[in-house]
């Protein structure tokens, strides 16, 4: 494969779950083509936790990187023009530029979300709105993929949008291999809101993960409202309510994507035509399968295939 750069932009006052996320996911691995750098501006960087980072590249590697990635900060602040001047240059030049959480108002400040939307964290989303109004803010969502430009909201959105990178990159079978490692969500879409009443479910008889667990061993076969009621052992008002707390999705769209994700796994690693994709996923026909191919992830299944297929 060939090696595909990246560089994670470290500034002052990073927070340092923002900056491993990216670190985790992109890190070298046999089946990746990735080569990480940690880049700061200076000598040395402070962070919000206990300690500092001395990273191996400099502004350099930015310019010269495939995709530049920019964690947060806390508070959110302007970076010295000289971080600005490298960003801006290195969007000039095509390259794929992401932030995670406040890192958002570090690509604002370089000009390189002018007319695109994007997010932040939920709590900044107003300040954000407010510094750059030349940005069209989305609210309630995880993450926003406007091609070459990526933005998450807070902190751990940000698993969830480097996930949708190397899935992007790479297929689901790469991203799902890194999510299971990472003892994470496979998948989370990025339309999902991203401020949740209840962000991690409730451990024991509290936490609908065993129903979901049994829905996702049934993706072949239809499910409905009334059986995953039935499973979890109440109401269908409430499975609604608690599943959309714990997920941020209803169960229905979350069945929907649950779908597409065994589709994409079968597309890539099976020679079975589209039609047996579509009922062993559950999508019934290949109609349907290439229609929700299409509105989901603007492409047809054989398109999928030609790109991921082993």
């Amino acid at each position: 494969m060939t090696a595909h750069r990246i560089a994670i932009l470290a500034l002052d006052g990073v927070m340092p779950l923002d900056l491993a996320i990216p670190a985790q996911i992109f890190a070298t691995r046999p089946e990746t083509p990735y080569e990480t750098t940690v880049c700061t501006s200076a000598a040395t960087v402070h962070t919000t936790g206990a300690f500092t980072v001395h990273a191996e590249g400099d502004l350099e590697q930015v310019r010269a990187a495939d995709t530049v990635i920019v964690p947060g900060t806390q508070p959110p602040r302007r970076p010295p023009e000289a971080v600005l001047a490298a960003l801006a240059e290195a969007h000039e030049r095509g390259k794929r530029m992401v932030s995670i959480c406040t890192g958002a108002f570090a690509l604002a400040a370089a000009g390189v979300l002018d007319g695109l939307h994007a997010t932040t964290h939920w709590q900044y989303i107003d300040d954000f709105a407010r510094d750059f109004p030349a940005v069209s803010v989305d609210r309630d969502v995880l993450y926003v993929d406007e091609g070459n430009v990526l933005t998450s909201a807070g902190v751990c959105c940000g698993i969830d949008l480097c996930l949708h990178i190397v899935r992007r990159d790479l297929g689901a079978v790469v991203a799902n291999r890194i999510a299971r490692g990472l003892v994470a969500a496979p998948h989370r879409e990025g339309g999902q809101a991203q401020y949740v009443p209840a962000p991690v479910a409730v451990a024991g008889d509290a936490s609908l993960s065993g129903t979901r667990e049994w829905a996702l061993q049934r993706l072949s076969e239809p499910v409905t409202l009334r059986q995953l009621a039935r499973h979890a052992g109440i109401s269908q008002r409430t499975l609604m309510r608690r599943f959309t707390e714990e997920t941020g999705t209803t169960p229905l769209q979350w069945l929907l994507h649950a779908r597409l994700g065994r589709a994409r796994e079968l597309l890539e690693t099976t020679d079975h035509p589209v039609d047996r994709v579509a009922q062993d996923c559950g999508l019934g026909t290949a109609a349907n399968l290439r229609l929700h191919f299409r509105r989901v992830l603007d492409t047809t299944p054989t398109a999928y295939r030609r790109t991921f297929g082993s």
